[in-house]
This record gives C-alpha cells, structure tokens and sequence, in this order.
C-alpha cells in the first residue's frame, strides 16, 4: 500500500532514521534499497544506474528501530521491521504489503536480524537485554536472557545457524547458542562503549594470517601448546572471526574458537575534507562495521566525519586503512549509521546512510560514490521554480535547511545542493528573484528572513544575507514586487527594480530592500493608512500575492476578506468578501496566454476547503473613487474536505488550477468549467505546497508533512476528484497509521526529550487561524552544531502553529491536538536526552483559572439572538441616561449590563456575583469582589465569624485601618490555634506586637525552641520569661530522657549545677565523663570529683585502667584513688599472669605501658611506681594521700558481691597497706593487709585469698612479726589473725596438691570432703572458701562415707605448680606451720558463737511461722478458734539445719522440739559465756578451727602425729552438730 514506481512517480523521500545499528539492507538480488524513515520504510530501486523510488511499506505507528531482507535464496521479497510500537513485521516488498506480525517484547526493540541460514528465523533485541528468537513458518519463539544489558545490535552467524552474537550498551560482547543447548558460548569484553555493529568473516576458519598478532598474546606462547600445530588446525576449521565497532573509536577482530580479541584497529583523526570543522565540538562518533562478502581480510568501516575506510586486515605497518571517495564532494558530511553490500553480476555494490541525510551508493572495486540520493527530514512547507533558471526547484523544509534540485540535469537524476548555513529553524517560505538568476528569498519559523545567493561557486560555505528586521512569528510568504514608498523617492537609479514582500504570523506585511537588508524593513500597513487614510484597525495579514506585472497587490486577511491595492501607493481598489476563514494561498493567472482577459483571474483557498476564483478585470478598468466590495465569485472550485494550503496554476495551459489540501491530495482543475481533472493520492500525510513543472506539461510537484516531495504524471493518476465520505475517511486511516502523540516511558525528563511535543491543528474551525504545520525533524547549523542539537534533528513530532497574532512563534508546544488529524511523532532515537530547550509537557499545561465574574460571563455567551436584543437595550438604556431620565427598567433582568452602565448598576451586578460565588463555596472570589467594591470591613467580621480569614485578608486588612488590622490578627490568631498552626499564628501574634502572648501560645503548646528564638529575638536578655522557657523545656526534655539538651537548657538558664546533674543522670562513661568536665568549668570541684571517681570505676569494670586515670588526675583531691588504681592495674597484671588460662574476656584490657620491677615485693614495685610515674615524692603526699583513703569505708563484701568490686576493695586495703608500709607503720600495714584478706576470704573468692598471700607475703608472716612492737597487744593479735590465714591458705594448698606418688593412694583413702563451692572469680573462675564452715562441713557430711573429692582435679590446674614437686618432709615441716590454726581459745569461742548464731535462727524461724499463722487466721472467717500457742506452734517445727540428716545416730537426731523460754535461756547463757572470751580474741577474724582439724585429719599419713594428736581433740570437746557428723569417721 503506497504509491509505486508503476505511477512514474519520483521522489525525495523521507530521511533514514539515525542511532540504529540496522536500519537499511539491501535485498540479496541486489534490487531494492530499503531503509526506515520514522514509522515507515522507503523502498528504492536500486538496480539502475540511478535510483527510482519504489515504494513505501506502512503499517508501523511508531518509530522504525531495525530493519533487514531475507538474504536465504528464494525469499529475496521478503523483509523484516521492528518498530518503539512493539511489534515486528514481515513484509512481501513485492505487493508492499505486510505478511505477518508479532509482538513478544515487553521493552523498546533496539537490534533485529534474519538469520542467513535459517530461512524463516528472525532474532530480535531489546533495551533490556531479552533476546527472542521467532520462526515464522511454524509462528514458534524462544526466549534467551544472556545478559540485564541494554542491546545495541544484533547479528547471526552466517556459517553456523546457532551462533548469534550481540552488541551491548556497556561495550560487552556475547556470543549465544541458540539451540537446544542455550548457552552463552564466549563473553568478549574489551571495549569500553557502546557496541554499534557486528559483523562476521563471510569465510569460516581463523587462518592466521601473518599480520593478525593479539595484543594480548605472548609471541611464544603458540609454541607452548602441546602439539601445536594440531590444535592450530582443528580450530581452524570450525572457527570464525567477528568484526566489531564501538563508540570508544576502536574496531575489533575477535577469534571465535578462544573467545578473545586478536586485533584493535583504532581509528584514524581523517581530515575532513570541504567542511571547515570547528574544532571545539566534538561531533558524536557512529562506528558501523561491514564485511564485505567473499573478502576474509577487507572490512570497511565508518569514521569520525562520515568518512568511510576499507582496512587491509594483512597489511603490515600502522597504516591499514585506505579512504574511499577519491574526489571533492563524494563523501558524507556527517556521521554515518549504516552500511549494506551486495554484489550484483561482476559489481560489488556498497549501501550507506548517514547524518547528512544522504543515500549513497559505492562501487568497492573502484572505492568512488556511484550515485547520491538526497532525502528530507522534516516537513516540506515551500517549493517554488526559478523564473529563470528552469527546471530549478528550491524546496523549503522544516530540517532548517533548502534544498535545490536541479530537475532538467541529464546524467543525475537527484543533482541536489543543500543550503544551511545561518538558517538554524524550518523553512516555511521560498521566492525567486524574478530576474536575477539563484537569488532565492527564504523565511523561516522563527521570523528571519534572508537571500542565498545559490549560483556562487562556493555556494556550499557562503552565507546568506539577512535582513536585520525579523519577523515576531512564522513566515508565511514571500514575494517580490515592484517598490513602494518609501522606497521610491528620488532617482530610479538609486532603488531596486524590485523590493521583497515577507507576511508573518503576527499579521504584518514588510517591505525589505535587496541592496540594504541591514537597513529597516518598512510596514506597508502605514502606507496603506496613508494612501487610503484608514483610521480603523487594519486586519491582520496572512497572505500576499504580486500579479505578475507588478501592478496589483493582492493581500489575504486573517478575516477571510482579500484586499487588492493599486500599486505603487497602495491604493484600495477592492475588498473581496468570500471566504470567511484565514486565507491560506492566492495565486494569479499567469501573463502569457492567448485570452488576455484570464491575466486578471486570482484564485484562493482559506481554511474552507473551497476554492474561490474571481475575474477582476472590470474592477480595475473602471475604477472608482471608492473602492468596491465582491461578494460574488467568478469560478468556485468545490470537492476537498479540510483546508487548501497552497496553489499553482499550469504554465502550459489556460485556467487550469492545482491545489494542495490537507485531505491528503493534490486536485488538478478546469477552473472555467469548475471541472475536476485529476486527484493525486500518493502521499502519506497532509499537503502543504505544490508547484505545476515549468517544463513538463504533465507533471506537477508536491510536499508534504511526510516528509517528501513528489513528482507525478496527471495523466496516470486513476481518480479524479479528491475523496469523499468513505474514501475520504480511508484516506485517513491510512494517514493515521502516523504515530500517536504519546508520552513515551523511557525518557526520564519528561521536559527534555526532542520531540515530544504536543501537535496541534485548527480543523476545529477557529477563523482566527492560518494553519502551518511546523516541525518534524529539523537541523539547524548543518556542520558545526552541538550534540545536543543533533538529537533533536531525530524524528520529531509533527507541531501545527496558528498563524495568529496571539500566538507565539516559539512557543508551540502547548497547543492540543484536535481529533480528526493526528500528527506524526517518531521518537529520537539518540538516547541521551539533549540539554537544551525543554519543551513543557502537555500535562503540565495550567488549569484555566475560575472565572472572577461568571453570570456575566454565562450571560455573555448565550444565543446570538439574545446578545443582539442585549445590544439594542443598552444603547436604548445608555441614550435615556444621556438624556437625563430615569434609568430605563428594562435593565432589571439583565443585571450583567451593568458592566456597560452606571455604578449603581455595577454594584447590583457585583453583589449578585458575590453571591453566587458564596453559594458555591468559593469565599476567595466573594472576598475579592467586595475588595474591588470596597467594602473590606463587611468582609473581615464575615471571614472572622465563619472561621475563613487567610493571609491575603489580613495583609488587605490595613485598607481598613489600625485598629481592624489589629482586631483581624488577633482573630486570625485565634483561628490558626483552632488549627493548631501555632507558630504561624505566634508570627501573625508578633506582627501586632505582642511578643509575651506570642512566646506564652508557644510555650504552652511545647514550641520551645521556636519560643526561645523569638524571646531571644525580641526580649531584653534579662528578663525573667527567658530563664522560664529554658527550665521548663529542661524538664521536659529530662522526663522524656532527652538528657543533653536538657543540660544546654541549664547551661543556657545559667544553672551549670543543674546542667551537671541532668547529663550525670544516664550514668555511662562518657556522659559521666562529660559532667565530670562541665562541673569542673562550672567551678564546682567537688561534685566534679565524685563524678570523675564514678566515672573511672566505671572504666574500671570494662578493664580500661588508662581511661579511668586520664579522668582522675584532674583533680588532686583523688590522688589516693590514682594511688589505688594504679595498684589495681599492677595486681590485675600480676593475677592474669600467675593464671594464663583465663577464659578470653570479651573486652581486652587496657594496661599501661609502665616497666615492672620484678626484682622488688610487690609493695616496694608499686611504692616506686607511685613516686616515678604519678609523682608521689614527698612524706606529705603519702600521709595526706592516706588520710584521704583512710576516709573511704568499703561495706563488708558477702557472697554477692562482683567479683571485680572485691578486688578494687581489696586494692584499696592493700594501697593503704602499702602507704603505711612506705611511712613505717607496721601495725597499720598488717591491720590493713589483715583487711584485704578477710575481705576475699568473706566474699568466698579463696583463690584471690590464695592469690593475694602468694603475692604479698610470699614467704609468710615472719618479717611483719619482726617489725612489730611486740608490747602493742593489738598489732600482735591482728598478726596471729594474719597468719592464720596465711596457715589456712597454705593447708588447703597441701590438701588440694598431694605428692604425686600418693595421689592414688589418697583418692582411695579419703574420706567426706570438706569441700568449698565454686565462685566466679575477677580474673578466672575460682574456688572459694566459704565463710560458714557448718554449711562447708555439713556439704562434705552429705557427700556420703567414701565419696571422692569432686573438686580435686579442678583446683590442682589452678594450685601453684611448684608445691608438686614438694617431697614428704618438706610437706611436713609446712604443715607444722599450720599449727597455729589448732587454738583451744578460738575453738571455744567460735563454739559459742556458732550456738547463738543457731539460736538466733531458731527464734526468727519461730517468729516467721507464727507470722504465717497469724495471717491464715486473718484470712479464715469461719470463726474457728485456732488457739495454738507459740510454744505448741514451736513443737510441729523440725529444725531445719538438721532437716536432712534423719539416718544421724548422734545425740542431735532425737532432739525435741523446744519452747520459747528454753531458747531465750540458751541464747542468754551463750551470750554470758562469750563475754568471758577476752576482747583481743573477737576483734580480729580467725579461720574456723574445726574445719582446719578436719582437714588435718584428712590429710592422713601426710600429717605428723602430734598434729594429728590435737586435731582430735578438739574436734572431740568441740564438734557439735554438723562438725561430729563430718569428723564421725575419726571419732569412733
């Protein structure tokens, strides 16, 4: 379906699409060109020596991305196409016609090929990287997903018919199997951008040919390969090369069989030749690859200026490359995006398409340009003839550039030059100097107007002249006609013969001087008005008309009327009223006929679709005074159904017309027969200009927005008249395959992408409108322009423009596109957006704002019956004003005639208004009347009353005065609240001064920080509200846990104590840190202090000693806790060494680095620690630094406490051990040390105890005796204490460690074990000794006769290592040591306290339970009396130390229950018997005696006799309870 090379039309076509890696092929018969121009393909044939257009195959809607020929044998017809539609089609170019279609993508298709092998078989991508393969014989597809990549192009293998290998955005390379197997085969990566083609060696096999060295190959490598030359081979044969070009500026050669690059061809910087390139803009590089068939070592390739290179793959050297096009003038000009090749009979024929809009032809044996064939990238608006050079057609198009053609030349058909320079926007109107050869007169859409001179030889680089007066809109027109004044004054020889004529948009007709286009172009309307002396408005100009001997002026109106003036002043001889509508084209009857008569028919078409001629001979040679109006036509031509855009009458023959219309046809007329001859419907889109040859009697010239020009025979078109009804509608359909406007996805910008914009047309019967479409495709500056420009030359929508006055030229895109004609839009296929001129988006147009004044309105568009009675009521109404009469009562319907009369009236008609503004909800418009009325108080107390006062109310409110304004905040305010926008109204609040309601509003709805600012802004820095807002803001902030903003509060209420104490609330290290600082800049030390020992024993528990005394030392008054710290660090040290196998912790300790004296005790290592590194130097230091630890009391530690808190106990007492040492006071020193000991052994934690002995008294207690004053009775008990400990430690240390030989022995000789419970140690896991022997003694008691001691192997890993090798005597001699544990005294004392401590729990068991009674009885309502007196009560309690020993046959299993006074007797005689105990014996703790016998006893033959000897008795005098239980074994 289109018109063909049988209707003897020739043709510029449409422009090849750009940015496609395949959108041209030529068929494998070497007969037809085919290439995608926007949404369609145009077919040439090209088996001649020159190419005729074939053909056009429609049927996509959208822009053409790829397009290829079956090249298998038998099907060279058939012919593939992907389309931005969604749908690929396959079509028989012979019928021109499509086959078949489908649509399996999702995403736009970006790359298609027909596979040469397998003949139904078409592989197509997409911009997602989903690759699908369609059979179309048996409508079957796969799917293939190599890669989340944009495609770029595609190609099939031609020696393999599973290979395809596929180009991506990224610059990847991947080679896929399409069969069964569907597997990527090889991933090429190298280059660096997009892949723009593909090509493959048309012959298979790698051989290597001696100059293909890979870049990446080591030249020894082949000789590596076992049995080399075997491999070679096989790879030989089933291998093939690929041909790749990118965007980076390099060819590739890939080897197939080891999937990697064997070549890079960079391309050469070629010079391009006959256009002077501005070397600051950097065209945008297209490298198109092509293999020529039959040649395995030939590629040509595209270069950087649309050079094209053929590469000598064998060639040695740098140089490969040789460039075709020998002579001036045969390349392209631009980038070149595809090439085809086919070898006809013995010639090898080459295809190209490029930027510059050529289609060129390349002989390869000869390496010249066979033919050029010109296309056209926008819409064709102008085509005129040379008067003089014949056969000369300069066609006006809107890709900004002219071209001429030169129709009579013998040896080129298509002998066209293209003119571009200084255009830079569509062309949209051409003229011929009438005598002076190729000047030709060009106008564009922006409103230049200007003159090439197209003879010059260096035509290709001369610019045009311009004139310096622009028009403010479209050109429409052109023409040259005789000078007018003020052109003609003076001499002849001074002025031109002929003067330019240019109409525009905005309805104004310039005169412009050829000699002086820099001079002002003069408005002919002023010497119209002049001549004429007009004082009306003229209308607007759209069209202008020269009879062609120059002594009538013909100019059509914006109203439809036509005026003819007498030159040279421009005297109005007629107005013709015909046409109603815009005039589009009026044309005169050509001089030179037979009939004289028909010189003086003019025709014209409008925005109807008729066309009017009419005879104006009797007009001018009677002419009168006044000038004479025609309202009768002489001729009417009638048949076209949509407006007449241009007109041509034949030079061959007398009263014959064509026109061109926007139905799609040219129609040629018998205009004195009103006879329709011949219609021509080869075009695709709507006519737009036409022109009848000057030469051939039966051709006629035609363009359109489908972006060609025609050429076709009258006598071989088959209709004759232009469509109606249903062709007329067929007509239609088949234009409206065109492209719809829509908005497209891809694009992120909706603003940016060229071309997107709306279209629009008049066909809606506007009469104010000349219609002229305005663009498609259109390229301004033709060589050195931007890449951003470029991508607005890809297709683009079509854009119809008014010729308006009130439109403006630039501004087109906001136009809405009326139904019966829809534009062309062909996406841009450059991916990039451009940068510049963001055309606005339809959707974003702006909402018709609500009319102020409706009724009137309404009553203004009503029935042209009532609006003409309103006419006459109010000139009658107006005229008894002028009179002085009353106002007539007629207007009391027709309030809205108000608007025309008095203020009374307007009033009436503006309160009616506001009212019905209010009913409808729309106060803003009320409020706006009333303001205009003046009435503004009304309106605030009605907006206040209902709750509606805004912003602009209450910036009008002042109009009223002071006190409203005021009145109008306050209530605004008030409003605001009830909206809760509370800042809002506090700014409104201190508009009026009233900063304390302003701070107290915001304050109370807890806007504390925008309170403060104003109170800060506006208030002195005294005042009292200030210091308010902070507090209450900190408390707010503190109750929410917002701790540090509550401290800058404080800070800022001047309460830096306060400050301190919020931040210390959270309690972590760095907060406590944080105040610590703060106090101390606060000044206050103290509380700085206790926050930085807080602080540091924080940091002590996560082992952090370098934290803890960085914080300490800035305050003196901690010098004793640095001196604690510091030994903390030293005995954790020594601890963890004296015990590697600590289980990991999982925060590292942090040490300091200080050199250890291991030389010195452990006290005089730390003593010189403290005078070198923390400054200890004199006496007074040391006793003021104990002073101040004596100070400190630690409570006493138990079971619960943290292991690591008894240790910095422990540290304590041993740092004040160590200071009395250090200032010589022994008896201090042992209390001290006796308190660090104690303090372990009453946490259970035995192995610190253990730990601490070996470390401070290594070698016992002896020294310490020696330098006691050994009458201070004191000191010595609390050594005894001392060295009791001492003993006790090193007992469990023999038990625990026995000889090696009796280990055996001993395990078998045990007896119950008095065995202590396990604790969690600081360091380690640790056993302790527990403080309670009963419960210790009384666990070993239940343990059984021969159990085993569990805890032995256990405690021998963590026993000091030296005691194994210890032998028996050795053993001996120590546990002689121990004899000062067996004392009689503290036996029996610790007896007694044993028996008041069992007492004391008795009773409190007794008191509990009669508790317990007390409470059932409360709670029993039944009224039984329970009498159970306290000692009945005491006799159903069993007790409970005893409860589990039932089997004991010792004394204490028959005990009785006992009463009341039986206990308190007991306590009491316990109590006197303690007190005989001299005091030295209670002051200072001692280990328990009996637990120590046991032990003793347990160690067996280990213990000397006499030892032994003791032990028993007194375990005999005083073991009681549990302690006879545990010691049964020895007692009997």
């Amino acid at each position: 379906m289109a018109t063909g090379a049988g209707m003897g039309v020739r043709a510029l076509p449409a422009s090849p699409n750009w940015y496609s890696s395949r959108c041209s092929d030529v068929s494998s018969d070497g007969r037809l060109f085919g290439f995608a121009a926007r949404h369609r393909i145009c077919l040439l044939d090209v088996a001649g020596a020159a190419p005729v257009f074939y053909g056009e195959l429609i049927g996509h809607t959208d822009r053409i991305s790829g397009f290829a020929f079956c090249h298998c044998p038998g099907q060279s017809g058939l012919c593939a196409s992907s389309s931005d539609d969604g749908s690929i089609k396959i079509w028989d170019s012979g019928t021109l016609s499509a086959v078949l279609e489908y649509s399996l993508h999702q995403n736009a298709i970006s790359a298609l090929h027909w596979s040469p092998l397998v003949k139904d078989l078409i592989v197509s991508g997409d911009e997602k990287g989903v690759i699908v393969c369609y059979w179309h014989n048996r409508s079957d597809s796969q799917q293939f997903f190599p890669e989340p990549r944009t495609v770029f192009c595609l190609t099939c293998s031609p020696h393999q018919e599973n290979l395809v290998a596929i180009g991506y955005k990224d610059g990847m390379v991947v080679i896929i199997d399409i069969s069964r197997k569907r597997e990527v085969v090889h991933r090429l990566r190298g280059h660096e951008d997009e892949i723009h083609c593909l090509a493959w060696c048309p012959v298979p096999g790698e051989e290597r040919l001696p100059a293909w060295q890979d870049e990446l190959q080591a030249p020894s490598e082949e000789g590596k390969v076992p049995n080399g030359e075997v491999t070679q081979d096989t790879a030989t044969k089933k291998g093939c090369y690929l041909a790749s070009g990118s965007k980076d500026q390099t060819l590739r050669i890939w080897s197939c069989t080891r999937g990697r690059s064997v070549m890079t061809l960079k391309l050469p910087p070629t010079k391009r030749r006959g256009g002077a390139v501005d070397p600051a803009v950097k065209e945008r590089i297209w490298l198109t690859v092509l293999w020529p068939a039959g040649r395995a070592s030939e590629i040509v390739s595209s270069a950087f200026g649309g050079e094209l290179l053929l590469w000598n793959l064998t060639q040695p050297g740098k140089r490969k490359w040789t460039l075709l096009g020998s002579s001036e003038g045969q390349n392209h000009s631009r980038i070149v995006f595809n090439l085809s090749f086919v070898k006809r009979q013995d010639r090898e024929l080459l295809f190209s398409i490029s930027m510059d809009r050529d289609v060129k032809c390349w002989d390869l044996s000869t390496l010249d340009c066979s033919w050029t064939m010109p296309s056209l990238g926008g819409f064709v608006y102008s085509l005129a003839f040379s008067p003089v050079d014949t056969g000369c057609l300069a066609i006006g198009v809107g890709d900004s550039m002219i071209r001429v053609w030169n129709t009579l030349s013998m040896n080129n058909v298509y002998d066209v030059k293209t003119f571009w320079q200084s255009i830079k926007s569509k062309v949209t109107a051409l003229s011929w100097h009438p005598t002076k050869e190729g000047s030709l007169a060009f106008g564009t859409d922006d409103g230049k107007v200007g003159i090439f001179d197209t003879l010059s030889s260096s035509a290709k680089n001369k610019p045009p002249q311009i004139s310096s007066t622009y028009h403010k809109k479209t050109v429409y027109t052109l023409a040259w006609g005789p000078p007018t004044p003020p052109l003609i004054s003076g001499e002849e020889s001074e002025q031109p013969s002929v003067t330019l004529y240019s109409c525009a948009g905005e309805g104004i007709v310039f005169q412009h001087n050829p000699w002086k286009l820099n001079g002002e172009a003069n408005d002919i309307n002023k010497v119209i008005r002049d001549t004429n002396s007009i004082k009306h408005k003229l209308p607007a100009r759209t069209e202008i008309s020269w009879k062609p001997d120059g002594k009538l002026l013909a100019l059509g109106n914006e109203d439809g009327s036509i005026e003819i003036f007498q030159a040279p002043n421009l005297k109005l001889l007629c107005t013709i009223q015909q046409h109603h509508k815009l005039i589009n084209a009026i044309r005169w009857h050509h001089e030179h006929g037979t009939q004289p008569e028909l010189s003086y028919l003019i025709a014209s078409g409008s925005i109807n679709a008729t066309i009017y001629v009419h005879n104006l001979r009797s007009v001018v040679e009677n002419s009168s005074e006044n000038p004479v109006t025609i309202t009768e036509p002489f001729r009417t031509l009638a048949g076209h159904t949509a407006k007449i855009t241009s007109l041509s009458w034949s030079p061959h023959h007398e009263g014959r017309l064509v026109s061109a219309c926007y139905d799609g046809t040219a129609q040629v007329w018998d205009v004195m027969k009103e006879e329709p001859l011949c219609n021509y419907r080869g075009h695709l889109g709507r006519l737009l200009s036409v022109q009848w040859s000057p030469v051939e009697s039966d051709c006629v010239y035609t363009g359109a927005d489908d972006f060609s020009v025609h050429k076709w025979h009258i006598s071989k078109q088959e209709h004759t008249r232009p469509p109606q009804g249903k062709k007329s509608i067929e007509l239609e359909k088949k234009r409206s395959v065109q492209p719809k406007v829509k908005a497209k996805k891809k694009k992120k910008p909706v603003g940016k992408s060229p071309g997107k914009q709306d279209a629009s047309d008049a066909m809606n019967g506007d009469d104010s409108m000349k219609e002229m479409l305005l663009e498609e495709n259109g390229v301004s500056d033709h060589e050195g322009e931007k890449e951003a420009q470029e991508a607005e030359l890809a297709d683009k929508v079509s854009v119809t423009v008014s010729r308006d006055t009130s439109s403006s030229a630039c501004d087109y895109s906001a136009f809405s596109l009326p139904k019966p004609f829809v534009t062309q839009k062909a996406a841009p296929v450059k991916k990039d957006p451009p940068k510049e001129k963001p055309t606005p988006d339809a959707s974003l147009k702006k909402r018709k704002p609500r009319s102020i004044l409706p009724f009137s309105t309404l009553m203004d568009h009503r029935s042209k019956e009532e609006l003409h009675q309103d006419c006459l009521r109010l000139a009658a109404c107006l005229k008894t004003k002028d009179n002085n009469e009353d106002v007539s009562p007629d207007l009391k319907d027709c309030i809205h005639l108000g608007l025309f009369t008095d203020r009374d009236s307007l009033h009436k008609m503006i309160d009616m208004e506001g009212k019905h503004h209010l009913e409808n909800g729309h106060a803003e418009l009320f409020q706006q009347l009333m303001l205009w009325k003046g009435d503004m108080k009304g309106v605030l107390q009605a907006a206040a009353e209902r709750g509606e006062l805004t912003d602009q109310l209450v910036a009008m409110s002042p109009m009223v005065g002071y006190q409203a304004w005021v009145w109008t905040v306050e209530a605004f305010a008030k409003q605001l609240c009830f909206q809760e926008q509370y800042v809002k109204a506090a700014s409104h609040l201190l508009s009026i001064h009233k900063v304390y309601e302003a701070i107290e509003l915001l304050k109370v709805n807890n806007f504390y920080r925008e309170a403060i600012v104003m109170a800060k802004a506006r208030l002195r820095p005294e005042d009292p509200i200030l210091k308010d807002l902070y507090t209450s803001w900190a408390a707010l902030l503190e109750k929410d846990g917002h701790y540090s903003m509550a401290a800058k509060c404080y800070l800022g209420a001047s309460s830096p104590y306060d400050a301190v104490k919020v931040l210390s609330k959270k309690g972590d290290v760095a907060s406590l840190k944080t105040a610590a600082e703060l106090a101390l800049i606060s000044g206050e030390e103290e509380l700085s202090a206790t926050l930085s020992l807080r602080c540091a024993q924080d940091l002590l528990l996560s082992r952090n000693w370098v934290g803890a005394q960085e914080v300490l030392q800035q305050h003196k008054t901690l010098f004793g806790q640095r001196l604690v710290f510091c030994l903390n660090e030293v005995l954790c040290r020594c601890l963890s060494e004296r015990n590697p196998c600590e289980r990991k912790s999982p925060v590292p300790p942090c040490y300091h680095s200080w050199e250890l004296n291991r030389e010195a005790s452990f006290f005089d290592m730390v003593t010189e620690l403290w005078q070198n590194v923390l400054g200890m130097d004199t006496t007074e230091q040391a006793t003021r630094a104990q002073e101040q630890l004596r100070r400190i009391e630690h409570p006493p530690s138990t079971n619960s406490t943290h292991p690591k808190q008894v240790l910095f106990h422990v540290s304590h007492d041993l740092a004040l051990a160590a200071l009395s040492c250090h200032l010589g006071m022994w008896d201090e020193a042992v209390k001290s040390l006796l308190g660090a000991v104690t303090r372990s052994f009453d946490a259970g934690n035995f192995t610190l105890l253990q730990e601490i002995c070996n470390i401070i008294l290594p070698k016992g207690c002896d020294d310490l005796r020696d330098k006691l004053d050994s009458t201070d009775s004191q000191s010595m008990d609390a050594c005894r204490s001392l060295e009791g400990f001492v003993a006790y430690r090193l007992l469990y240390d023999l038990w625990w460690n026995p000889p090696k030989d009796s280990l055996g022995l001993q395990k078998a000789v045990l007896g119950p074990v008095a065995c202590p419970s396990e604790q969690t140690a600081l360091e380690e896991s640790c056993v302790s000794g527990d403080p309670f022997p009963e419960e210790t003694v009384q666990t070993a008691a239940e343990m059984g006769e021969n159990c085993s001691p569990a805890e032995v192997p256990h405690c021998e890993t963590q026993s000091d290592s030296r005691t194994d090798s210890v032998d028996l005597v050795d053993r001996q001699s120590k546990l002689k040591g121990c004899q000062v544990l067996l004392s009689e005294e503290m036996a029996a004392l610790q007896n007694t306290q044993r028996d008041i401590a069992e007492v004391q729990e008795t009773l409190a068991e007794m008191i509990r339970q009669h508790q317990q009674q007390r409470n059932n009885l409360q709670e029993n309502t039944n009224g039984n009396a329970q009498g159970n007196s306290l000692e009945q009560s005491s006799e159903t309690e069993s007790d409970k130390p005893r409860s589990d020993s039932d089997q004991m046959n010792c004394k204490d299993e028959a005990k009785q229950p006992v009463t009341l006074p039986e206990l308190t007797k007991q306590l009491l005689k316990a109590k006197q018997k303690l007190a005989e105990f001299p005091d030295n014996l209670k002051i200072f703790p001692f280990p328990d005696v009996l637990e120590c016998c046991l032990v003793l006893l347990h160690l067996g033959s280990q213990c000397p006799p006499e030892l032994q000897g003791q032990a028993l008795a007194l375990l005999r005098k005083h073991s009681a309870g549990v302690y006879r239980k545990a010691g049964r074994t020895f007692l009997t």
